[in-house]
Protein backbone atom coordinates (compact mmCIF):
# COMPACT_ATOMS: atom_id res chain seq x y z
CA UNK A 1 0.00 0.00 0.00
CA UNK A 2 1.45 3.35 -1.11
CA UNK A 3 -0.36 5.54 1.43
CA UNK A 4 -0.33 5.45 5.25
CA UNK A 5 -2.63 2.65 6.43
CA UNK A 6 -5.20 3.74 9.01
CA UNK A 7 -7.22 1.18 10.97
CA UNK A 8 -10.75 2.48 11.57
CA UNK A 9 -12.15 0.49 14.50
CA UNK A 10 -15.91 0.41 15.05
CA UNK A 11 -18.70 -1.49 16.83
CA UNK A 12 -17.60 -2.90 20.16
CA UNK A 13 -19.00 -4.31 23.41
CA UNK A 14 -20.92 -1.20 24.39
CA UNK A 15 -24.47 0.08 24.77
CA UNK A 16 -23.44 2.64 22.13
CA UNK A 17 -22.66 0.01 19.47
CA UNK A 18 -25.26 1.33 16.99
CA UNK A 19 -23.98 4.90 17.25
CA UNK A 20 -20.44 3.69 16.54
CA UNK A 21 -21.60 2.12 13.26
CA UNK A 22 -23.15 5.39 12.07
CA UNK A 23 -20.04 7.40 13.03
CA UNK A 24 -17.69 4.92 11.34
CA UNK A 25 -19.82 4.93 8.19
CA UNK A 26 -19.58 8.74 8.02
CA UNK A 27 -15.83 8.82 8.67
CA UNK A 28 -15.07 6.10 6.11
CA UNK A 29 -17.32 7.86 3.57
CA UNK A 30 -15.21 11.01 3.91
CA UNK A 31 -11.76 9.39 3.85
CA UNK A 32 -9.23 10.96 1.51
CA UNK A 33 -8.14 7.76 -0.23
CA UNK A 34 -5.57 9.69 -2.27
CA UNK A 35 -3.68 10.33 0.98
CA UNK A 36 -4.64 7.44 3.29
CA UNK A 37 -5.70 3.80 3.02
CA UNK A 38 -8.44 2.87 5.52
CA UNK A 39 -8.69 -0.63 7.00
CA UNK A 40 -12.18 -1.01 8.52
CA UNK A 41 -12.02 -3.24 11.60
CA UNK A 42 -15.34 -4.19 13.14
CA UNK A 43 -15.83 -5.55 16.65
CA UNK A 44 -19.07 -7.44 17.23
CA UNK A 45 -21.21 -6.99 20.33
CA UNK A 46 -19.67 -10.22 21.63
CA UNK A 47 -16.10 -8.98 21.09
CA UNK A 48 -15.05 -10.75 17.87
CA UNK A 49 -12.68 -8.77 15.63
CA UNK A 50 -13.02 -8.82 11.83
CA UNK A 51 -11.32 -7.00 8.99
CA UNK A 52 -14.25 -5.83 6.85
CA UNK A 53 -13.93 -5.25 3.10
CA UNK A 54 -17.55 -5.05 1.94
CA UNK A 55 -19.82 -2.11 1.06
CA UNK A 56 -19.93 0.71 3.61
CA UNK A 57 -23.73 0.55 3.61
CA UNK A 58 -23.50 -2.78 5.41
CA UNK A 59 -21.77 -1.06 8.31
CA UNK A 60 -24.60 1.43 8.46
CA UNK A 61 -27.32 -1.24 8.53
CA UNK A 62 -25.35 -3.59 10.86
CA UNK A 63 -25.08 -6.48 8.39
CA UNK A 64 -21.29 -6.13 8.07
CA UNK A 65 -20.58 -9.05 10.43
CA UNK A 66 -22.63 -11.65 8.57
CA UNK A 67 -20.80 -14.72 7.22
CA UNK A 68 -19.01 -14.16 3.92
CA UNK A 69 -15.77 -13.28 2.17
CA UNK A 70 -16.01 -9.61 3.17
CA UNK A 71 -15.08 -10.34 6.81
CA UNK A 72 -11.98 -12.10 8.05
CA UNK A 73 -10.97 -12.72 11.68
CA UNK A 74 -8.13 -10.49 12.84
CA UNK A 75 -6.17 -9.40 15.90
CA UNK A 76 -3.70 -6.64 16.71
CA UNK A 77 -0.18 -7.88 17.25
CA UNK A 78 1.17 -6.74 20.66
CA UNK A 79 4.71 -6.78 19.22
CA UNK A 80 5.81 -3.11 19.21
CA UNK A 81 8.47 -3.81 16.59
CA UNK A 82 5.81 -4.91 14.08
CA UNK A 83 2.81 -2.53 14.51
CA UNK A 84 0.68 -5.02 12.61
CA UNK A 85 -2.84 -6.26 12.13
CA UNK A 86 -2.84 -10.05 11.75
CA UNK A 87 -5.62 -11.32 9.48
CA UNK A 88 -6.57 -15.00 9.33
CA UNK A 89 -7.71 -16.06 5.87
CA UNK A 90 -6.42 -19.11 3.98
CA UNK A 91 -3.05 -18.01 5.33
CA UNK A 92 -2.06 -15.26 7.75
CA UNK A 93 -1.89 -11.78 6.22
CA UNK A 94 0.18 -9.03 7.86
CA UNK A 95 -0.95 -5.40 7.51
CA UNK A 96 1.47 -2.75 8.75
CA UNK A 97 -0.54 0.00 10.49
CA UNK A 98 0.57 3.62 10.52
CA UNK A 99 -2.18 4.70 12.95
CA UNK A 100 -5.55 3.63 14.33
CA UNK A 101 -8.74 5.66 14.54
CA UNK A 102 -10.99 4.22 17.29
CA UNK A 103 -14.61 5.13 16.54
CA UNK A 104 -15.92 3.30 19.60
CA UNK A 105 -18.34 5.23 21.81
CA UNK A 106 -18.82 4.45 25.49
CA UNK A 107 -17.32 1.63 27.53
CA UNK A 108 -14.62 -0.62 26.04
CA UNK A 109 -13.77 2.04 23.50
CA UNK A 110 -13.93 5.57 24.84
CA UNK A 111 -12.68 4.71 28.31
CA UNK A 112 -9.01 4.07 27.55
CA UNK A 113 -9.21 0.31 26.98
CA UNK A 114 -8.69 0.22 23.20
CA UNK A 115 -6.24 3.13 23.47
CA UNK A 116 -4.15 1.12 25.94
CA UNK A 117 -4.10 -1.85 23.58
CA UNK A 118 -2.93 0.35 20.72
CA UNK A 119 -0.29 2.05 22.85
CA UNK A 120 0.99 -1.35 23.98
CA UNK A 121 1.32 -2.34 20.31
CA UNK A 122 3.14 0.91 19.47
CA UNK A 123 0.41 2.05 17.07
CA UNK A 124 -0.30 5.82 17.05
CA UNK A 125 -3.82 6.64 18.26
CA UNK A 126 -5.96 9.19 16.45
CA UNK A 127 -7.55 10.99 19.38
CA UNK A 128 -7.00 10.93 23.13
CA UNK A 129 -4.69 8.37 24.72
CA UNK A 130 -5.49 5.82 27.41
CA UNK A 131 -5.03 8.09 30.46
CA UNK A 132 -7.05 11.07 29.21
CA UNK A 133 -9.75 8.76 27.81
CA UNK A 134 -10.13 7.05 31.18
CA UNK A 135 -10.19 10.35 33.07
CA UNK A 136 -12.76 11.96 30.79
CA UNK A 137 -15.05 8.92 31.00
CA UNK A 138 -14.95 9.19 34.80
CA UNK A 139 -17.26 12.12 35.55
CA UNK A 140 -16.19 12.46 39.18
CA UNK A 141 -12.43 12.54 38.57
CA UNK A 142 -12.84 14.75 35.50
CA UNK A 143 -14.73 17.27 37.63
CA UNK A 144 -12.04 17.23 40.30
CA UNK A 145 -9.28 17.96 37.77
CA UNK A 146 -11.32 20.66 36.05
CA UNK A 147 -11.91 22.32 39.43
CA UNK A 148 -8.15 22.33 40.07
CA UNK A 149 -7.78 24.14 36.74
CA UNK A 150 -10.11 26.87 38.01
CA UNK A 151 -13.32 25.77 36.27
CA UNK A 152 -16.60 25.72 38.20
CA UNK A 153 -18.19 22.27 38.58
CA UNK A 154 -21.55 21.05 39.90
CA UNK A 155 -21.84 20.02 43.54
CA UNK A 156 -21.86 16.23 43.67
CA UNK A 157 -21.32 13.09 45.74
CA UNK A 158 -20.28 9.58 44.70
CA UNK A 159 -22.24 6.74 46.30
CA UNK A 160 -22.05 2.97 46.02
CA UNK A 161 -25.07 0.78 45.16
CA UNK A 162 -24.03 -1.44 48.10
CA UNK A 163 -24.06 1.40 50.65
CA UNK A 164 -27.04 2.17 52.87
CA UNK A 165 -29.95 4.03 51.33
CA UNK A 166 -29.65 6.51 54.19
CA UNK A 167 -26.27 7.62 52.81
CA UNK A 168 -27.86 8.27 49.42
CA UNK A 169 -30.62 10.29 51.05
CA UNK A 170 -28.15 12.31 53.11
CA UNK A 171 -26.06 13.12 50.02
CA UNK A 172 -29.18 14.10 48.07
CA UNK A 173 -30.35 16.31 50.93
CA UNK A 174 -27.02 18.18 50.95
CA UNK A 175 -27.19 18.72 47.17
CA UNK A 176 -30.89 19.60 47.06
CA UNK A 177 -33.66 18.50 44.72
CA UNK A 178 -34.05 18.31 41.80
CA UNK A 179 -30.78 16.52 41.11
CA UNK A 180 -29.30 14.10 38.59
CA UNK A 181 -28.35 10.50 39.31
CA UNK A 182 -25.69 9.23 36.89
CA UNK A 183 -23.33 6.30 36.42
CA UNK A 184 -19.83 7.67 37.03
CA UNK A 185 -18.59 6.00 33.83
CA UNK A 186 -21.09 5.85 30.99
CA UNK A 187 -22.02 7.73 27.82
CA UNK A 188 -24.98 8.91 25.70
CA UNK A 189 -27.05 9.54 28.86
CA UNK A 190 -27.46 5.82 29.58
CA UNK A 191 -28.58 5.25 33.18
CA UNK A 192 -29.19 8.94 33.92
CA UNK A 193 -32.32 10.10 35.76
CA UNK A 194 -33.46 13.52 36.87
CA UNK A 195 -34.84 13.10 40.39
CA UNK A 196 -37.37 15.57 41.76
CA UNK A 197 -37.94 14.07 45.24
CA UNK A 198 -36.64 11.46 47.68
CA UNK A 199 -39.30 8.99 46.51
CA UNK A 200 -37.56 8.76 43.15
CA UNK A 201 -34.02 8.38 44.48
CA UNK A 202 -33.78 4.62 45.09
CA UNK A 203 -35.03 3.49 41.62
CA UNK A 204 -32.75 6.07 40.00
CA UNK A 205 -29.68 4.72 41.83
CA UNK A 206 -30.68 1.17 40.90
CA UNK A 207 -31.02 2.18 37.25
CA UNK A 208 -27.59 3.83 37.23
CA UNK A 209 -26.08 0.77 38.95
CA UNK A 210 -26.89 -1.27 35.83
CA UNK A 211 -24.17 0.71 34.05
CA UNK A 212 -21.46 1.24 36.68
CA UNK A 213 -20.36 0.32 40.21
CA UNK A 214 -20.11 3.99 41.26
CA UNK A 215 -23.04 6.41 41.15
CA UNK A 216 -22.86 10.20 40.95
CA UNK A 217 -25.48 12.40 42.61
CA UNK A 218 -25.15 15.82 41.01
CA UNK A 219 -26.88 19.15 41.44
CA UNK A 220 -29.05 20.53 38.66
CA UNK A 221 -27.44 23.58 37.06
CA UNK A 222 -29.91 26.23 35.89
CA UNK A 223 -29.60 27.56 32.35
CA UNK A 224 -28.68 25.56 29.28
CA UNK A 225 -25.89 23.39 27.88
CA UNK A 226 -23.27 24.63 25.43
CA UNK A 227 -20.56 22.66 23.65
CA UNK A 228 -17.11 23.21 22.17
CA UNK A 229 -15.41 21.08 19.54
CA UNK A 230 -11.69 21.18 20.36
CA UNK A 231 -8.99 19.85 18.05
CA UNK A 232 -5.21 19.79 18.35
CA UNK A 233 -2.15 18.65 20.26
CA UNK A 234 0.05 21.63 21.14
CA UNK A 235 -1.90 24.27 19.22
CA UNK A 236 -5.66 24.08 19.68
CA UNK A 237 -8.48 24.89 17.27
CA UNK A 238 -11.97 25.41 18.69
CA UNK A 239 -15.13 25.19 16.62
CA UNK A 240 -18.18 27.41 16.82
CA UNK A 241 -19.90 27.16 20.23
CA UNK A 242 -23.28 25.41 20.00
CA UNK A 243 -26.30 25.44 22.29
CA UNK A 244 -28.86 22.80 23.22
CA UNK A 245 -32.42 24.07 23.49
CA UNK A 246 -34.43 21.60 25.57
CA UNK A 247 -38.15 21.08 25.81
CA UNK A 248 -37.84 18.27 28.39
CA UNK A 249 -35.90 17.71 31.61
CA UNK A 250 -32.56 16.81 30.03
CA UNK A 251 -30.82 15.78 26.82
CA UNK A 252 -31.45 12.04 27.03
CA UNK A 253 -30.43 9.27 24.61
CA UNK A 254 -33.51 9.62 22.40
CA UNK A 255 -33.21 13.38 22.10
CA UNK A 256 -29.47 13.22 21.37
CA UNK A 257 -29.96 11.05 18.30
CA UNK A 258 -33.43 12.07 17.05
CA UNK A 259 -33.92 15.71 18.20
CA UNK A 260 -37.65 15.00 18.35
CA UNK A 261 -38.39 17.99 20.55
CA UNK A 262 -34.97 19.55 21.19
CA UNK A 263 -32.95 21.88 18.97
CA UNK A 264 -29.25 22.50 18.45
CA UNK A 265 -28.30 26.08 17.71
CA UNK A 266 -24.91 26.52 16.05
CA UNK A 267 -23.76 29.16 16.69
CA UNK A 268 -25.18 29.43 20.19
CA UNK A 269 -27.51 32.36 20.86
CA UNK A 270 -25.00 34.18 23.06
CA UNK A 271 -22.71 37.18 22.74
CA UNK A 272 -19.34 36.90 21.02
CA UNK A 273 -17.66 37.79 24.30
CA UNK A 274 -19.40 34.94 26.16
CA UNK A 275 -18.56 32.53 23.31
CA UNK A 276 -14.88 33.48 23.64
CA UNK A 277 -15.07 32.87 27.39
CA UNK A 278 -16.63 29.43 26.84
CA UNK A 279 -13.97 28.51 24.28
CA UNK A 280 -11.21 29.52 26.69
CA UNK A 281 -12.76 27.37 29.43
CA UNK A 282 -13.03 24.42 27.02
CA UNK A 283 -9.33 24.69 26.14
CA UNK A 284 -8.37 24.79 29.84
CA UNK A 285 -10.39 21.62 30.49
CA UNK A 286 -8.97 19.91 27.39
CA UNK A 287 -5.42 20.54 28.61
CA UNK A 288 -6.17 19.76 32.28
CA UNK A 289 -7.46 16.31 31.30
CA UNK A 290 -4.52 15.59 28.98
CA UNK A 291 -6.57 15.45 25.78
CA UNK A 292 -4.98 15.35 22.35
CA UNK A 293 -6.25 15.02 18.79
CA UNK A 294 -9.87 15.96 19.42
CA UNK A 295 -12.68 16.00 21.98
CA UNK A 296 -16.00 17.73 22.62
CA UNK A 297 -16.20 19.72 25.86
CA UNK A 298 -19.72 20.21 27.24
CA UNK A 299 -20.53 22.98 29.72
CA UNK A 300 -23.51 24.74 31.27
CA UNK A 301 -24.22 28.45 30.97
CA UNK A 302 -26.32 29.75 33.85
CA UNK A 303 -28.80 32.67 33.61
CA UNK A 304 -26.29 34.95 35.36
CA UNK A 305 -23.56 34.06 32.83
CA UNK A 306 -21.57 31.57 34.91
CA UNK A 307 -19.80 28.74 33.03
CA UNK A 308 -19.96 25.31 34.71
CA UNK A 309 -18.23 22.14 33.49
CA UNK A 310 -20.37 19.15 32.52
CA UNK A 311 -18.26 16.51 30.75
CA UNK A 312 -15.79 15.71 27.96
CA UNK A 313 -16.55 13.28 25.14
CA UNK A 314 -13.24 11.99 23.78
CA UNK A 315 -14.94 10.23 20.85
CA UNK A 316 -18.03 12.32 20.11
CA UNK A 317 -20.56 11.38 17.45
CA UNK A 318 -19.30 11.72 13.88
CA UNK A 319 -22.43 11.39 11.78
CA UNK A 320 -23.18 14.12 9.25
CA UNK A 321 -25.67 15.69 11.71
CA UNK A 322 -23.54 15.27 14.86
CA UNK A 323 -22.51 18.26 16.94
CA UNK A 324 -18.72 17.96 16.64
CA UNK A 325 -18.45 18.09 12.82
CA UNK A 326 -21.13 20.80 12.68
CA UNK A 327 -19.21 22.98 15.16
CA UNK A 328 -16.10 22.57 13.00
CA UNK A 329 -18.15 23.32 9.91
CA UNK A 330 -18.97 26.61 11.61
CA UNK A 331 -15.31 27.67 11.30
CA UNK A 332 -15.06 26.54 7.67
CA UNK A 333 -13.89 22.91 7.94
CA UNK A 334 -15.68 20.44 5.70
CA UNK A 335 -16.19 16.86 6.92
CA UNK A 336 -13.49 15.64 4.49
CA UNK A 337 -11.00 18.23 5.75
CA UNK A 338 -11.86 17.44 9.37
CA UNK A 339 -11.19 13.70 8.97
CA UNK A 340 -7.87 14.39 7.22
CA UNK A 341 -6.76 16.85 9.90
CA UNK A 342 -7.63 14.45 12.71
CA UNK A 343 -5.57 11.70 11.07
CA UNK A 344 -2.62 14.08 10.61
CA UNK A 345 -2.80 15.09 14.28
CA UNK A 346 -2.81 11.44 15.36
CA UNK A 347 0.29 10.75 13.30
CA UNK A 348 2.29 13.76 14.61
Amino acid sequence: MNHPVIAVIFGGCSTEYEISLQSAYAILSHFNRKAYTPLPIGITREGQWFLYSGPLARIQDDSWHQEGESRLPCILSPDRTKQELLVFGGSMIHYKLDAAFPVLHGKNGEDGTIQGLLELAGIPVIGCGSLSSALCMDKDRAHKLAALAGISTPKSFVVSPESLEKSWEQAAKEIGYPLFVKPVRSGSSFGITKVASSDELVPAVQKAACHDSEILLEETIPGFEVGCAVMGNRTLTVGTVDEIELSSDFFNYEEKYTLKTSKIHCPARISDEKADEIQDAAKKIYRALGCRGFARVDLFLTPDGKIVFNEVNTIPGFTSHSRYPNMMKGIGLTFDQLVSQLIALGME
